[in-house]
């Protein structure tokens, strides 16, 4: 599992913001719907009436986001916590249980596509930050503008 992936679980949770096991895709265990009842020579199908208008099927509803900020405050709040995870791509990974190590984040600032020097300087780590709150957003957070930019 990818180093943001690893991230994004730790705030969205097992269900993510689609409600599904791996973002988007269904669960391995999920039901499958049931099938529509089929008809036999012995039990014609109903005939409609003209005034009975099709049933449509509802739009489905949109998944909620998630909101990164007041998950991670609440994290930090449970943990008794006063790392720096707005600014701090260190403290981030500290709150949620993950490995900061300089080798973790090198791995995370590739697959980001940081384009400078992977030196665990401090131009990289305010650029992570800022990167992997925008990709928690594009991945269904709602991130305040203050954390991406």
């Amino acid at each position: 599992m990818s180093i943001f992936s690893k991230i994004k679980s730790a705030i969205f949770g097992e269900h993510g913001p689609l409600g599904s096991g791996h973002f988007g895709t269904p669960k391995a265990d999920a039901p499958a719907p049931a099938p529509a009842p089929q008809t036999t020579a012995a039990q014609p199908a109903p005939t409609p009436t003209p005034a009975a208008p099709t049933p449509q099927a509802a739009p489905a509803a949109p998944a909620q986001a998630v909101d990164v900020e007041a998950v991670l405050s609440g994290i930090a709040s449970k943990k008794g916590s006063d790392l720096n995870w707005r600014t701090s791509i260190v403290d981030l990974m500290k709150l949620l249980d993950l490995d900061s190590s300089l080798d973790n984040r090198k791995e995370l600032a590739t697959e980001l596509g940081y384009t400078g020097a992977k030196d665990g300087s401090a131009e990289m780590n305010m650029w992570l930050i800022k990167a992997v709150m925008r990709e928690l957003e594009k991945n269904g957070g709602t991130v305040p503008a203050n954390l991406k930019d």
